[in-house]
């Protein structure tokens, strides 16, 4: 029973980090990404997100409950985990134990990120170009968000590997090398992305 639970736990977890947590993502990176057209076009995107219909329903149902248990089930495999990098060096033993690093970076990030906007906004604060680039004109600050959108978009894209094949996608060698190089090309096109998107602001 208790095995039954754990899969079925890891299998909602795997599900989560790719919909809707990953779909998020790539939304959120790609409304960031206007800022590299100026201010006045990311707080044109930035403004048609913000007021949705139904924007907190949306946002605690499809993006804050899922982050919370990919968050707290994540640090449970995390912390619980047996890494093999160590002992014997394969490549994928080092994915395994990066998206574990990676992960808890990664939540570490997004809870300042969340504080720094979101909390921010629901005190009276605009959430648009200016914020964002007070927030990175500190080089301490800049660094923070440069290893943490980094750091999220390698757990994410990792994470999508796994969840071809726990979802039984990829389940042949070949497919699983052919789903490596397209999730490292996902990593490097969003990291692109994102960084494009800092140095916009900064």
């Amino acid at each position: 029973m208790a095995g039954n639970r754990e899969f079925l736990n890891r299998r909602l977890h795997s599900l989560l980090g790719v919909i809707p947590i990953g779909l998020f993502l790539v939304q959120h990176l790609v409304v960031n990404h206007f800022a590299t057209g100026g201010p006045e076009s990311f707080n044109k995107a930035a403004g048609f997100m913000g007021n949705l219909p139904f924007r907190i329903i949306l946002e605690t149902v499809i993006i804050y409950l899922p982050i919370l248990f990919h968050a707290i089930y994540g640090l449970y495999i995390a912390f619980t985990a047996k890494n093999n990098a160590g002992n014997y060096g394969f490549f994928r033993n080092w994915m395994f134990l990066l998206q574990r690093v990676s992960g808890v970076i990664t939540l570490i990030f997004i809870a300042w990120h969340v504080w720094q906007t979101r909390v921010a906004a629901a005190f009276g604060t605009e959430v648009n170009f200016d914020m964002m680039a007070n927030i990175l004109s500190s080089p301490f600050m800049f660094i923070f968000y440069i290893i943490g959108v980094i750091s999220t978009i390698f757990h994410f894209a990792n994470g999508l590997w796994s969840f071809f094949v726990s979802w039984g996608i990829t389940v042949s060698p070949r497919s699983q090398v052919i789903s490596t190089y397209f999730t490292i090309g996902v990593f490097v096109v969003l990291s692109i992305v994102a960084i494009r998107t800092l140095l916009a602001f900064a």
